[in-house]
């Protein structure tokens, strides 16, 4: 980060929509057009692949699609691809205002349908081309969506065996059977990536950069595990021999279980990490700076027996260090990139952060354990080579925190953030953060909003009943916006926009700068 900035997240499908989940639409807009407002220099999102059993974006079908539910509708209907009846009056949530993923799956995929009819007889320019340009990753995506269909959604591994051991011969008459429909989900990858593209443009437009989040492992029931085995840690039945997870803590007395299977990371050395780098090559295209999760995954990472219920029996393994983001940035140059640097963080995990020089993660509820040498404390931050938040997706929301805190860590946040109060606290510890040396400091929307405890993204080791969160339209207004724009000057984060030089007076050498 070359100057001081801010960054609030909250993820595409928490914008506020008339139709279930947030979308591309111009809600989505609007949200850029507050961000200006507020001169927040970062939109950080989650995620943006589909998601699978349990509806997160971790766990998806793949690590190069798009999320079809955020697919907007009334921009294809300016489009010509959709009519106002094709979607309007379908069920889109049945009570409350969280993301039904139930209702979404039936739904969103018949609207789509529709659109793929209407482009038969008015085709869409790019289609072809889109095609081509992602013929690595999307032919088989396409046939894996297809066939997962075809088999009322189970996972690869239940298929008939000719399929799920992709067998040339099955494979050809699958292809064959299911043309029509493997066409409609590339169809539906292009519409994603080009309203994607036209929204971050826009945000782009406006002084903003978008933060986007790479997870480090891919869900076993994906295309590519399906297409790409040799990449992974498996068996001659194509089954993991280990899954990826964490070890317990206090947090999680069992661990966290989270099945992923394994990168045989012998296999990626021997290919120079082609696939990785193609996979960062991607991320870099889709965002102005990715968030890797689990980055201390890639100097060594915790392994369970595959079949096993918890985390508690695992081993440390090593992985592949610096290696892969120095093959890495020898083809792509230089990155923007955040390292998720949290959990057991060892000596060796800090000097791999060191030696590839991405900015860290603080993140601030895990501050206050009456501890003054904290490393999550804004006055034990090493370096302002860091990136501070209030809390993660995986967090409480401030006010959710605060409840639920015990006496002692209430007792020492109100000390160290020298309120009185503990409704006080919240407020307090975004204005810490802001104030911080921390180059970037990120907070969730919710807390701007001062949410509750049911606000909360996730919890992790949870399954079901996350993800749901959603903002109304009216959240953004003009005085939230004021008072997050004087957090941002009063801390030197505020956003500038460049005059366009057409704009600028004849005489002035230097460009010249205005309010957003």
């Amino acid at each position: 980060m070359s100057t001081r900035k801010s960054g609030i997240l909250l993820h595409i499908s928490s914008l506020p929509s008339r139709f279930g989940i947030g979308r591309m639409g111009q809600e989505a807009r609007e949200f850029a057009d507050f961000l200006q407002k507020s001169e927040t220099a970062c939109w950080q999102i989650l995620p943006l692949s589909p998601t699978s059993y349990g509806d997160s974006p971790y766990q998806s079908f793949s690590v190069y699609a798009g999320n079809p539910y955020f697919i907007d509708f009334e921009t294809l209907e300016a489009q010509g691809l959709l009519e106002h009846e094709d979607y309007a009056a379908m069920l889109w949530q049945r009570s409350g205002e969280q993301v039904d993923y139930e209702l979404l799956y039936r739904s969103n995929i018949t609207v789509l349908r529709r659109a793929f009819q209407h482009s038969k007889a008015h085709p869409v320019r790019g289609f072809s081309a889109f095609k081509t340009q992602n013929k690595s990753w999307l032919p088989d995506y396409a046939l894996f969506m297809a066939l997962k269909y075809a088999h009322d959604g189970a996972p690869w591994y239940e298929w008939e065996a000719p399929l799920a051991m992709r067998e040339k011969k099955a494979l050809d008459a699958a292809r064959s059977e299911y043309a029509e429909e493997i066409e409609l989900h590339s169809f539906i990858q292009f519409l994603f990536r080009r309203q994607w593209d036209a929204l971050k443009k826009y945000a782009n437009d406006k002084g903003i950069s978008v933060i986007g989040d790479m997870p480090i492992y891919v869900a076993l029931d994906s295309a590519d595990v399906w297409a790409s085995p040799e990449l992974f840690a498996l068996d001659e039945k194509k089954q993991p021999v280990e899954v990826a997870g964490c070890p317990p803590d206090p947090f999680s007395p069992t661990g966290q279980l989270w099945g992923n299977p394994l990168y045989d990371w012998d296999y990626h050395e021997k290919t120079g990490y082609a696939w990785w780098i193609e996979r960062l090559r991607h991320a870099g295209n889709m965002y102005d700076i990715v968030r890797i999760d689990h980055f201390r995954g890639f100097e060594s990472y915790y392994t369970i027996p595959f079949g096993n219920t918890d985390a508690v029996k695992g081993k440390w393994r090593k992985g592949p260090n610096k290696k892969l983001f120095k093959a890495a940035q020898a083809q792509l140059g230089d990155m923007h990139i955040i390292a998720e640097d949290l959990g057991f963080i060892t000596p060796g995990v800090r000097r791999m952060l060191k030696a590839v020089g991405y900015p860290g993660m603080k993140v601030l509820q895990f501050g206050f354990d009456s501890d003054p040498d904290n490393e999550h404390l804004p006055h034990n931050f090493a370096s302002p080579h860091c990136v501070a938040y209030t809390g993660t997706h995986d967090n409480e929301t401030l006010r959710g925190w605060v409840e639920k805190a015990d006496k002692k860590t209430v007792k020492y946040a109100k000390a160290y953030l020298r309120v009185k109060k503990k409704s006080e606290i919240p407020e307090a510890m975004v204005a810490a953060c802001w104030q911080s040396t921390a180059e970037l400091a990120v907070a969730q929307m919710q807390d701007f909003l001062q949410e509750d405890a049911d606000a909360r993204m996730n919890t992790p080791s949870v399954l079901g009943g996350n993800w749901q969160y959603r903002t109304q339209s009216g959240d953004f207004t003009e005085s939230l916006a004021k008072r997050i724009r004087r957090l941002n000057r009063t801390y030197g984060r505020a956003l500038t926009t460049q005059v366009p030089k057409a704009a600028a007076k004849p005489r002035k050498k230097k460009s010249t700068t205005e309010e957003a």
